[in-house]
């Protein structure tokens, strides 16, 4: 059988509440059967804080309607991310007022409620779950679909494989990829690398030689994305292990909970170019599309990638002067990696079917 993945469009017929789609959701979670399975458990709802000003993370009326629906069928639920009190979600709007439950830092306020699991692959061994991730009876992946420098694409992979678990893990994943270069002679001395880094990680030496310390660097890559002369490079740019290690780590962390007790909700709204992690929000490549949810994650995320054209490409959406390839996926012409490797490596990893049918939900 294909596996079942709900989906609900942006197309209205009246000037009515009920056919937007934050009631849609309402309805997904119903036609899904969400509420039987959540009663009496404790639910923990994965989301992106996002931070600074960026303004492209799940609206949080879509937040409260999920946890209300929790809550009336029987379970108990709070939402998560990491940095959370560095990240200040409540400028987004991300408040327990707001949202109707709980706002928890996953790993605790220090960042070291921790459980390891060990892995093997390659320089990968750690995958350290957060503690109130580890220990609630149910997940649910609530995902902002966008665009994703590192893996060309990031939804519900990349919430689960970088926000569940620590920074040692984030950095043995982000490893995988090879490590950063830097040319003197293309280097202009801008500064550009130092102040987009977000983890106070490279920096320039009395000698005016560019450093790295890879004890705070998480690889992200953001010193390489504003290099004006491409200076800092990647010694492997393949990608291919980096992809792996976000199936592998995800598959760790949902381990934690049998099959029924874990759920994926993908926004695919405001679709930019690059992560919310950035705090900062460009236009949108494509129109908005919907919102997808099922219970099985290689299906929706398969699906998601589907309904995201190269054809509907919106101009503004990219950053002018940007060459894009000319063959693939949009998200591989802009960022030079082919998003449905992550697809084979979920599937390798027994995480779902790509092969899905589409329920509409109106």
């Amino acid at each position: 059988m294909l596996s079942k993945v709900y989906f609900s469009g942006m197309a209205y017929a009246a000037y009515d509440a009920n056919q937007t789609l934050p009631r849609k959701l309402g309805r997904q979670l119903e036609k899904g059967g969400l509420g039987d399975r959540v009663k009496d458990k404790t639910v923990a709802i994965k989301i992106h804080v996002g931070s600074e000003i960026g303004y492209s993370t799940i609206p949080p009326v879509f937040m409260r309607i999920l946890a209300a629906f929790v809550k009336e069928h029987g379970g108990n639920c709070f939402f998560t991310d990491h940095y959370i009190a560095s990240r200040r979600p409540e400028h987004r709007g991300y408040t327990q007022e707001s949202l109707g439950a709980p706002v928890l830092e996953a790993a605790g306020y220090l960042g070291k409620y921790l459980y390891t699991k060990d892995v093997d692959f390659k320089g990968f061994k750690h995958v350290d779950i957060a503690g109130h991730i580890h220990d609630a009876d149910f997940l649910i992946d609530f995902s902002h679909v966008k665009g994703h420098g590192c893996c060309a694409y990031g939804g519900a992979v990349k919430n689960i494989s970088m926000g569940c678990v620590s920074d040692r893990t984030r950095r043995e994943q982000h490893g995988l990829e090879g490590g950063l270069k830097w040319d003197a002679a293309k280097c202009v001395h801008c500064n550009a690398c130092v102040e987009a880094c977000n983890h106070l990680a490279n920096s320039f030496n009395d000698k005016n030689e560019y450093e790295v310390n890879f004890h705070n660097c998480t690889l992200c890559q953001h010193c390489l994305k504003v290099c004006p002369t491409g200076a800092i490079t990647l010694t492997d740019a393949s990608y291919l292990d980096f992809q792996k290690g976000l199936a592998l780590c995800t598959k760790t962390v949902l381990d934690c909970f049998e099959p029924e007790n874990r759920f994926f909700i993908n926004l695919l709204i405001n679709i930019t170019a690059m992560c919310d992690c950035w705090g900062m929000t460009t236009p949108s490549l494509v129109p908005d599309i919907g919102l997808m949810s099922s219970w099985d994650l290689t299906a929706i995320e398969t699906a998601s990638l589907d309904q995201i054209k190269w054809e509907k490409l919106n101009p503004e959406g990219v950053p002018s002067g940007i060459t894009m390839g000319n063959k693939g996926h949009l998200f591989e012409r802009l960022h030079g990696k082919d998003p449905y490797t992550q697809i084979g490596y979920l599937e390798e990893y027994n995480l779902g079917s790509k092969e899905y049918e589409f329920e509409k939900v109106d």
